[in-house]
């Protein structure tokens, strides 16, 4: 193996879980001296239409997510080993051109379309490069991630591999790493399962939709006067920030408002309690941290998964309306916080910090194994 191999890692702009694995990949990569570049080719081939099929993806996911849903169950039959758009055959020269200039050693797709694109461009060279792909989802996995070839498969847990067997790929070639969180969390050091829950702190994050903001934190301070309250606003800190500085003046010193942060993994592991929706990152997020969660928006199909896993680890499930939150904390604080203790400990037994280091690990050996 070349003494800095060279690894190529792309990702797309649709949806936090593809870039957040992909950013991980790259730090746990570069750990182990291999030279990395992170790009998105449908933003280098599309700029503009990107941009603009991103804003409405982040739209529609937020109000309606069922619709949402039906488009993406809809690409489960669509064969993308085809050339079909001018739009695809400019992400794909933009792919191939980024091929040309950084001349990987390897290449590492955490967005399922490359891999189709890659087929095709690397037969047209001839050279042999490894291709790995990164899966964001957990257990319902769309089709596009199943029809693509490539070395390896890179799943986030063993019940998302035995999906993909069931699916008909090779067993050999999909490996349970784990999803790609951040190098970090395998260093931090969580709540512990035996704390005293006083204060018992909550992190929340908010999607875009005004209202909620307001309900589902109230919901979540009212459901005990020990309970405080992190919102991590992110990018919607201008949209808001006003509705949430009026929580935090309704309740004071129990409420702090946290904008776009780049110490979610310290959060994570500080705090007794995550609300968000069921994104692949944050659910992810919350696994390694051994961090509860309670999810209160969930995008049908393409999240419905990662729901699954968390009830399958017995370390989260699904609490969509105000009443729920709040219901869920009371019944989670009960009993000295015997339901929180319960789902602590299971996630712990589930044990998965290292997501990107196993997989940076793994692609390693197989490029050593190649070369």
């Amino acid at each position: 193996m070349p003494a800095e191999p060279r690894i190529l890692i792309v990702t797309a702009a649709f949806g936090e879980g593809h870039n957040s694995a992909a950013r991980n990949l790259a730090l746990a990569l570069g750990a182990e001296g291999m030279v990395t570049q992170v790009s998105d080719p449908c933003l280098l081939g599309v700029p503009r239409i990107t941009a603009l099929v991103n804003h409405g993806y982040r739209y529609v996911t937020t109000n309606f997510p069922h619709l949402w849903a039906r488009i993406y169950r809809s690409t489960d039959r669509y064969d993308f080993n085809r050339k079909s758009s001018p739009i695809l055959r400019m992400v794909e020269a933009s792919l191939a051109k980024l091929i040309e200039e950084f001349q990987p050693t390897a290449i590492v797709s955490t967005y399922p379309l490359y891999p189709y694109f890659l087929s095709r461009i690397l037969a047209s060279t001839g050279v042999k490069t490894p291709v790995f792909i990164v899966v964001t989802d957990s257990i319902e996995i769309n089709a596009a991630w199943l029809r693509a070839t490539c070395g390896s498969w890179l799943v986030t847990d063993s019940a998302t591999r035995e999906t993909m067997i069931r699916a008909g790929l090779p067993s050999e070639r999909i490996m349970d790493t784990g999803f790609p969180v951040h190098p970090d969390f395998a260093k931090l050091q969580p709540v512990a399962a035996d704390d005293a829950c006083e204060p018992f702190r909550i992190l929340y994050f908010p999607t875009a939709k005004l209202p909620f903001v307001r309900r589902h934190s109230r919901a979540l301070l009212d459901a005990s006067p020990s309970v405080q309250l992190t919102i991590i606003l992110g990018r919607n800190m201008r949209a808001l920030y006003s509705r949430a500085r009026e929580i935090q003046l309704a309740y004071p010193g129990r409420v702090r408002l946290i904008g776009w942060t780049r110490r979610v993994p310290k959060f994570l592991n500080s705090h007794h309690l995550v609300v968000g929706k069921a994104g692949g990152a944050t659910v992810h997020e919350a696994i390694a941290a051994c961090c509860p969660m309670l999810i209160h928006h969930l995008v049908p199909g393409q999240e419905e998964g990662n729901l699954r896993l968390l009830e399958i680890i017995g370390g989260g499930h699904l609490a969509e309306t105000p009443a729920a939150l709040t219901r869920n904390v009371t019944d989670l604080l009960a009993d000295h916080a015997d339901g929180w203790r319960t789902m602590k400990m299971a996630l712990a037994r589930h044990g998965r910090n290292s997501g990107a280091i196993t997989a940076a690990k793994f692609i390693m050996v197989e490029m050593e194994g190649g070369s």
